[in-house]
């Protein structure tokens, strides 16, 4: 009995208040692939000319047919299936030698990419920069989002935005209801989360991978475009250019005046993902047309190891080994490249399964 006002509560919550953080939390509970549908978005519109990579001959294709796993020899895609992969392509010289979807999602299935947008907002701050909206990644946060000075986030700069070094207290946790990233995922006022943001440590001084610098990052490109959506940028910048396959959607925070959650939630197919890959595999340059700098491209996959860095993230990529790197989602959401072997992979999944994607991912790349 002792138990049941908690039950009544949950419910009441659940009932009542599906529009609030709390509520949207106990109602839809964990993060999922699907939840492009429970929030409202923007729409990103693909353009009449459509981009197609070449395809080969599936017995031609050199794709794999078995792995081994944990000493065991396995067929590749049953490997996949039981892994809870939905999606996974395999893109070499711009020929695919491997695509194929499982549990129930096709070639047109939409999954949401979590923190793989975080790779995406890095590539419109190149492009904000190359464009002059923002003069430069040192300047201080504050120049965009004035009222964080009161709160004594005046030393922090775009770029401690972009390193995860911003000494902002920030709880990465969607397990936690009253959490940061919760908060921002369920809430429905990013602006207003984001207004109460309050320093921990001195900014530049350590990494900390934190969903919050991404958010300011999004509300700092917000304030620098002027009226334009980020939405309306991507879609002006890279999704039209890029000859996608498909619509898409970004994710907002509230239908009226919106905020995109720029930490995460660009809803796309796969085949639309691995094109972000793709332009930044051939520096930037889209058949041709630049469409964020080489320089921007460079600095942002090469390790910086200085004060407050790391050598396996920067500017929003997680780099790996032989000169590659990826744009990472919960759930194990993966765009990997590898320049060296003119390599792509995409993986999008219901959740990780039990594997160590990055590594396998290496392994593949570094036998093709």
């Amino acid at each position: 009995m002792k138990k049941l006002p908690i039950i009544l509560s949950l419910l009441f919550l659940t009932l009542c208040c599906v529009s609030c953080k709390v509520g949207r939390f106990v109602y839809y509970n964990l993060a999922n692939i699907t939840d492009y549908k429970i929030f409202p978005s923007r729409p990103l519109v693909n353009d009449s000319i459509v981009f197609h990579y070449y395809t080969t001959e599936q017995d031609k294709a050199k794709a794999p047919k078995k792995i081994n796993y944990n000493g065991s020899e396995v067929a590749f895609d049953d490997f996949l299936a039981d892994n809870k992969t939905v999606a996974f392509l395999i893109i070499k010289n711009d020929t695919i030698q491997y695509e194929k979807y499982f549990n129930g999602y096709e070639q047109e299935s939409i999954v949401a990419s979590f923190s793989m947008a975080k790779s995406v907002t890095s590539i419109l701050i190149g492009c904000a920069l190359d464009d002059g909206f923002i003069k430069s990644v040192d300047e201080p946060v504050i120049n965009y989002v004035p009222e964080l000075k009161d709160n004594g986030l005046e030393k922090v700069t775009i770029k401690h935005l972009l390193q995860m070094s911003s000494g902002i207290k920030c709880e990465e946790s969607y397990i936690n209801p009253f959490g940061d990233a919760a908060t921002y995922y369920y809430g429905t006022d990013l602006r207003k989360a984001l207004s109460k943001m309050q320093p921990e440590r001195e900014p530049g001084t350590e990494f900390s991978y934190s969903s919050c610098d991404t958010q300011l990052l999004g509300l700092v490109l917000e304030r620098s475009l002027k009226g334009k959506t980020i939405t309306e940028y991507l879609d002006e910048k890279i999704w039209k250019p890029l000859g996608m396959e498909y619509d898409a959607s970004w994710s907002l925070d509230s239908e009226k005046n919106g905020l995109e959650k720029t930490f995460c939630c660009i809803n796309a197919r796969a085949r639309d993902f691995s094109k972000i890959g793709r332009l930044y595999l051939n520096k930037g340059n889209w058949n041709g047309k630049q469409i964020v700098s080489e320089k921007w491209v460079e600095e942002s996959t090469k390790p910086d190891t200085g004060i407050g860095n790391v050598d396996y993230y920067k500017y929003q990529w997680w780099l790996s080994s032989g000169g590659s790197y990826m744009a990472k989602g919960l759930l194990g959401q993966f765009i990997y490249v590898y320049p060296s072997k003119d390599l792509i992979i995409v993986r999008l999944g219901k959740n990780y399964g039990e594997v160590q994607w990055p590594e396998l991912l290496t392994s593949l790349a570094e036998n093709y």
